[in-house]
């Protein structure tokens, strides 16, 4: 009877004492933990690594923006200041693209004066001509004018010395000082530029 206790009691305690054992772990275990940490740790400092380059580029922008908004009213007005120099450029262009072609003819216009003044007005065998020179120079002064050229003519005005040029001083008693009492060769302007100027005798003072 004590042998089949015995034999009884044996299982029972061959049970508890299996679940007082401690568990066995499976081969291995140890290092996947391991590595799902340290995967979860590279993954944080990647984050944070993003994390600290997007608010780097975040400035950057933000100090772009703020340069390009002090730019941006000189780049405009540079933009006005060469497309004003511009228009100025193609108006003078516009304006003064006759001026060799003006003092080419000036000469044509000191012949045809010549002409006049040495016919006679009174001298019939002339009086023709002289109309007739008279008549074509009319016309070429007319023509000229169209195109804004104007003549010099300063006898009896104040000498200026920037659209007259002094061949002489004279004496004359019956002219204010520095008047011009003669015109040798009238100048010329092309839209108030100085396309010739004007050869005068001045008086002395």
């Amino acid at each position: 009877m004590a042998d089949e206790q015995k034999q009884t009691e044996t299982p029972a305690q061959d049970e508890q004492n299996v679940e007082q054992a401690e568990p066995v772990l499976e081969p291995g275990a140890d290092n996947v933990t391991s590595a799902a940490q340290d995967a979860a740790d590279a993954e944080a400092l990647d984050a944070e690594a993003l994390q600290a380059q997007l608010e780097q580029a975040q400035a950057e922008i933000a100090d772009l923006q703020k340069q390009l908004a002090e730019l941006q009213p000189r780049a405009q007005a540079e933009i006005q200041n060469v497309r004003r120099r511009a228009e100025q450029d193609v108006e003078k262009a516009r304006k003064f693209a006759l001026e060799k072609f003006t003092g080419e003819l000036l000469p044509v216009v000191d012949s045809l004066e010549r002409a006049i003044d040495a016919c006679q007005a009174d001298d019939e065998a002339t009086k023709a001509l002289r109309e007739g020179v008279e008549m074509t120079l009319k016309l070429l002064l007319d023509g000229m004018g169209k195109f804004n050229v104007e003549p010099i003519d300063p006898q009896g005005e104040a000498f200026n010395p920037e659209h007259h040029q002094a061949m002489s001083m004279v004496e004359d008693p019956n002219a204010a000082p520095n008047t011009v009492v003669a015109v040798m060769q009238k100048g010329y302007l092309l839209n108030g530029r100085l396309v010739r100027p004007a050869m005068v005798m001045v008086a002395k003072g």
